[in-house]
């Protein structure tokens, strides 16, 4: 049985598009019921061995646990108000088995011994039921268990223990600045999220993981009053695999770009960045609409991020790629006959891509997957050609491979786990190359900062992008800011465009906090890091009304 068959079976559901809702999972709690420690390692793997003896004496031949208890807190102010704040909890277990060569999945909130031996007991139930439909055992790659070890995030503060009042006052003064600069409207979020998550498996591993994740946000709105126009512009920070010290804005971690704007990695001003979007949303107003035509594009990893996303992350999931996801999210035009050819051009020889889980401070970095395997980094396009996909311990096989990706993951103890992407990165270039540099190369351009609206066709070939601020380039020089941009392209033009590319001094992540995908929906968080970039003779369109 293929693991969109099993998934159908197991009662299916719709889900939000990335970024379309804010996912609360879990019971509202008490600020303090945040901070308590949970139990103790040595219980957990008491109650995880429960698991792996009950499901192997009903006839499990593989059995993973996963004990999870998850913390989320969230912020949402407007103005001068706070709208809400969010403290949740969720606590439970997973158990994962294959018998009869058959998936089976169960889980319960009731954390007894009692409980999970009968929780175990059922995911071998639902595995023989299956194998009644199975026509291929699953293949499950081996991996060698590793014992009993810990991973955390290397936070330095834990955004839990900030006091609320601290964090109301940095978004009131986010807030404040923009108002003050000349913003007419400003909303200001905090997204902090815990997972303290153990695996176990027959394999021989007992892990326990503490991650941590947080994205500040915001949004500034500037209005004519005498037309009624009105322009936006979103925070340029990124979530991050921090702790509140990303929240610290350190000079030192600023990245300098032309025309005062500032670039930001391992930590962020929100403040600052707040004062400047408002006199931009000002100056949008205002600014030139553009003309359409060809054009080289410049794009700042903040933007870039994203069109890594939906035109390289995505189509190289290998479910995805074998049409798992073709009922809620299409399929890729990334096919396994052009991996096979080992010479399919998805982009220019300057193009090397790579998936992983181990990248500091990203969004994807853990010490193991979903499924005890241990993080790692991987190509996907070598000097621009297809040479891998994203995969995981039942899938590697299709690839003649017998070792997993390690990029499974489950966004709750209640979710079964699969694939999902890593962190997916552009690597930056080898020679020294500024962004002032790379605007001075162009004659006719558009340097891009910030993610905005985009469209991507099901196969993730077709695309449209636009972004939060548009700057025309000519002669080598920025000249002015430019409205109502996008561009068009499709993947493998788009990318084997790609002429130049600057240094990893300014490297850079964007992330996804809320990335959807399956049936049930599920969301994760993962990273793209790149360099600013430049991309030759890009078709860009005006979408305003008027030119």
């Amino acid at each position: 049985m293929k693991r969109r068959d099993f998934i159908q079976l197991s009662g299916l559901g719709i889900g939000a598009l990335m970024g379309a809702s804010i996912p609360v999972m879990g019971n509202a709690v008490p600020l303090e019921h945040l901070l308590e420690p949970g139990i103790d390692v040595a219980t957990k793997k008491r109650l995880a061995d429960i698991a792996l003896n009950a499901a192997k004496s009903k006839g499990a031949t593989y059995t993973d646990v996963r004990l999870g208890r998850y913390l989320q807190q969230y912020l949402f102010t407007r103005e001068t108000k706070v709208q809400n704040v969010v403290n949740a909890e969720s606590y439970g277990i997973g158990i994962r088995v294959i018998a009869n060569g058959t998936w089976g999945f169960a889980a319960t909130s009731n954390v007894t011994p009692e409980a999970i031996a009968k929780c175990a007991e059922t995911a071998v139930a639902i595995a023989k039921s299956n194998a009644k439909l199975q026509k291929e055992p699953v293949q499950l790659a081996p991996q060698k268990g590793v014992g009993e070890v810990s991973w955390k995030t290397p936070i330095k503060k834990n955004a839990f223990e900030i006091p609320i009042q601290q964090k109301v006052d940095l978004l009131m003064n986010v807030n404040g600045a923009a108002l003050k600069t000349g913003a007419a409207f400003v909303t200001s979020n905090l997204f902090f999220i815990n997972e303290q998550k153990y695996f176990a498996s027959t394999d021989g591993s007992y892990i326990d993981q503490d991650i941590h994740r947080v994205w500040p946000t915001f949004t500034v709105s500037a209005i004519d009053r005498t037309t009624g126009k009105f322009k936006t512009r979103d925070a340029l920070s990124s979530p991050m695999g921090m702790g509140y010290e990303y929240l610290d804005g350190l000079a030192s971690e600023k990245i300098a770009a032309p025309n005062g704007l500032v670039g930001y990695r391992n930590s962020y001003n929100m403040v600052e960045d707040a004062t400047l979007a408002a006199k931009q949303v000002k100056e949008k107003i205002t600014a030139k609409t553009v003309q359409p035509g060809k054009y080289d594009l410049v794009l700042d990893p903040n933007h870039l991020g994203l069109t890594i996303h939906e035109s390289v992350g995505h189509p190289l999931e290998l479910d995805r790629v074998l049409g798992y996801e073709a009922n809620y999210a299409g399929t890729s035009f990334a096919t396994l006959d052009k991996w096979k050819t080992k010479s399919f051009n998805y982009g220019s020889k300057l193009v090397n891509i790579v998936a992983d889980k181990i990248q500091p401070n990203t969004l994807g970095k853990v010490g193991y997957d979903d499924e005890g395997v241990p993080s790692k980094e991987w190509d996907l396009i070598k000097d621009g050609v297809l040479v891998n996909y994203q995969a995981i311990r039942d899938q590697v096989a299709i690839l003649g491979e017998n070792e997993s990706n390690g990029c499974c993951y489950a966004d709750h103890w209640s979710s079964v786990q699969f694939q999902r992407m890593p962190n997916v990165s552009l690597k930056a270039g080898t020679e020294k190359r500024s962004v002032s540099d790379m605007i001075k190369g162009v004659d006719k351009g558009i340097y891009i900062i910030g993610r905005g609206s985009y469209s991507i066709d099901q196969q993730r070939y077709n695309f449209q992008f636009g972004g939060q601020l548009f700057y025309e380039i000519k002669n080598g020089e920025i000249i002015g800011m430019l409205d109502d941009v996008a561009y068009q392209s499709n993947t493998q033009e788009f990318w084997n465009s790609c002429a130049q590319l600057c240094d990893k001094d300014d490297y850079r992540t964007f992330g996804s906090f809320f990335d959807g995908k399956g049936q049930p929906s599920q969301v994760s968080a993962v990273s793209h890091g790149s360099a600013t970039t430049r991309f030759n003779g890009v078709n860009v369109i005006n979408t305003g009304r008027k030119i």
